[in-house]
């Protein structure tokens, strides 16, 4: 007799898999991704050798990062305005001018000036500010809503095992021509153009969504979204709180490591070891979210980095701290799933944009502290007791959660929540969706 065949609902989406557009955009992403950890090591080896300075070595990472924040408020409201097809198509392909410019400068040899590379990393990071502002808008184009949570976990999955991978292509494309590794990241943005304009669904926004308001109304808008609803409200908050802890324990780690003996080939081994944690993260997530409630989630990924903090300063080897850090990324990936899915399910398509650049800016804004913070504690207190002083922060964001009233939309399964209606309908509709209420 012949087995019966279990079939998935008739409702249910197809998988994200058997998507086409899904499939040509992440696989151009993926590529860009992977040329960008390339480059990123490229620049720093570049700069040292070229001129032995630290310094102007981190002027032009620092150089990609504010183009990148500058841009992410104006690519938010641009991205709800215009095309968001041209918008991704455009941005990389302004990186990849930028980088072949990089490419031919280092080809020449004997030590491109440094302004120039400055200017050209500049010019990455505001092209990716402005492309990172249409990514989600579009991404929930071209998936159904219900599966935003298991495309952003694939996304996060494949954005790591490409940094897993690009890092020692970045040093082996050097070792064997230092303009290599420029060129094959301008080659990586052309792959992520590419990836879009095969996208055959319209990625918006629909010209009723555009609006009359000028670029500052626009962004006024968007911040009135998150001011007003008390989920948005605090996951920025708390948010940028996250962040600045966790820049300055990726300082200390490096400390650590050094400080319980191992050299720079341990330092890269438990980046690496952190980064396989990563990715475990991403397969198991879509388990995880469909068994456990979004909160529950959030909570116990947030005792496992506490635990992790405590854990690390008391090891004594770089591979325990690697063997710690592999399980305390693990939580990374479903922490953030949560975070970016139910905020794709609140915000309505028009403000997405706008909306996805003030969180991003709000999380971004205190990242600097991280590391002046950290340097400071270790000078105070040693290293050991750095990590355990940041530990103690990650302690009282943990217990926010469990004090916090602004969580309660977390307690409705993804798919029942209701979507608000625009700025002003933030506070009133976040109140029925945070005591559980959903309307039909």
């Amino acid at each position: 007799m012949a087995q019966l065949e279990h079939r998935p609902p008739a409702d249910s989406p197809p998988s994200l898999w058997q998507n086409r557009d899904y499939m040509v955009w992440w696989a151009g992403t993926g590529l860009s991704t992977l040329g960008s950890s390339v480059s990123s090591i490229a620049f720093p080896l570049y700069a040292l050798y070229a001129t032995g300075s630290a310094v102007q070595a981190g002027s032009i990472s620092a150089a990609n990062l504010i183009g990148s924040v500058t841009m992410t408020l104006v690519g938010g409201v641009l991205t709800d305005r215009v095309s968001r097809r041209a918008i991704m198509i455009c941005g990389p392909l302004a990186q990849t001018v930028a980088l072949a410019v990089v490419a031919w400068l280092v080809q020449r040899g004997c030590g491109a000036p440094l302004l120039p590379l400055v200017a050209c990393a500049l010019l990455s990071g505001l092209a990716s500010g402005l492309t990172m502002g249409a990514a989600t808008p579009a991404l929930r184009r071209i998936v159904p809503r219900e599966q935003v949570g298991a495309a952003t976990a694939q996304g996060m999955g494949r954005d790591l095992v490409a940094q897993l991978i690009g890092s020692p292509l970045g040093g082996l494309l050097f070792a064997t021509a230092r303009w290599l590794p420029f060129l094959a990241d301008a080659v990586s943005y052309v792959c992520a153009a590419l990836g879009v304009a095969l996208i055959r669904r319209p990625l918006g926004p629909d010209r009723s969504e555009t609006g009359r308001q000028g670029m500052f109304g626009g962004l006024a808008a968007g911040v009135r979204m998150v001011r007003h609803h008390p989920y948005l409200r605090f996951t920025v908050v708390w948010g940028a709180f996250l962040n600045a802890v966790t820049q300055g324990f990726l300082l200390l780690l490096i400390a650590l490591v050094k400080y319980r003996g191992g050299g720079p080939t341990a330092v890269g081994t438990v980046n690496a070891a952190a980064l396989v944690g990563g990715v475990v993260g991403a397969v198991v997530t879509p388990r995880v979210m469909r068994r456990l409630r979004a909160k529950t989630v959030l909570v116990v990924a947030m005792w496992l980095f506490v635990e992790s903090f405590a854990a690390v300063a008391a090891v004594p080897r770089p591979w325990q701290i690697g063997a710690v850090l592999l399980v305390a990324m693990v939580a990374t990936v479903p922490l953030n799933v949560v975070l970016e899915s139910y905020e794709a399910r609140l915000v309505p398509d028009e403000f997405s944009g706008r909306v996805a650049a003030v969180t991003r800016f709000g999380m971004q804004c205190l990242q600097w502290t991280g590391p002046l913070v950290a340097g400071c504690c270790a000078d105070l207190f040693g290293v050991p007791g750095a990590v355990l002083a940041l530990m103690i922060a990650m302690l009282a964001l943990a217990l926010v959660l469990h004090r916090s009233r602004s969580l309660g939309v977390l307690d409705i399964p993804l798919e029942d929540v209701v979507e608000l209606t625009g700025p002003a309908d933030g506070e009133a509709r976040g109140a029925g969706t945070a005591s559980g209420g959903t309307h039909g």
